[in-house]
This record gives structure tokens, sequence and C-alpha cells, in this order.
């Protein structure tokens, strides 16, 4: 091998992942701890008051646990499938030469499966929104 071939041993590959992981969790950390101080602090009923996506809280809570929607699962689980399909989907566009037939065969394969819940989904009038 040539001395003038830079190589990369050991730890000083992992360097830039636990460079951004630290760039990471220090902008976290430091917006966490700056918004309460130069956040603006006007506060109301409504702001004290727990969120209910919409619905008006009320101060007892519903005998048998009342009855949601669902219209309210069909979204919830909507966004689960769109969302694990982007999961696996992502990796296999950026690497997709170098995973060759197999590849292309396994995300076929999580197509039609996605694909089924998405149908039902459809069926069920989860795209529709009225």
């Amino acid at each position: 091998m040539p001395d003038d071939v830079a190589t990369t041993s050991g730890l000083d590959a992992y360097l830039p992942l636990v460079l951004l992981v630290a760039l990471s969790l220090g902008f976290a950390l430091f917006s966490v701890t700056l918004a309460p101080l130069v956040g603006p602090k006007r506060y109301n009923r409504a702001k004290l008051e727990p969120y209910e996506c919409g619905i008006e809280p009320s101060p007892q809570p519903v005998v048998g646990g009342g009855r949601i929607p669902v219209k309210f699962y069909l979204t919830g689980m909507l966004f689960i499938l769109f969302d694990i399909e982007m999961v696996f989907l992502y990796p296999y566009a950026v690497a997709a030469d170098a995973v060759g037939m197999f590849g292309f065969i396994a995300v076929s394969v999580f197509i039609v499966a996605i694909t089924i819940p998405y149908v039902y989904e459809w069926a069920r009038g989860g795209l529709e929104w009225d």
C-alpha cells in the first residue's frame, strides 16, 4: 500500500458520528435551557388547561372511558403506515446499487406488505377528509 494513501482505522472512523451526536445534544440542551429564559410569559386560562385535541376537557372523567371515533384510529394508522414505509424505503433508495437484486426483491415484498393496510385504510374511508 502506498504511503500517500490515508487510511482510517479504529475509532477515527466514528469521529464524525460522535461529533454529530455531541452537536445534536448540545443544541437540544441549549434550546431547552434558553427557551424559558427568552420566551414570552403570557399565561391565560386556555394555556393552563390540558390540551385534548380540540375537545373541551371535562372536569370529571367519563365512566367507561368514553367513545373515541374510529376516524382517530384510522388517521393514526395512516400516519404509522407511511412513517414506517419511509423509514425502510429511504435506506434502500440510498444503497440500491449495493444491495442488488436481493434488495430489490426484499423491497418489493415490503411494498406489497405495506399495500395491504393501505387498501384497508382506503376502504374504511381513512383518506376522505370531511
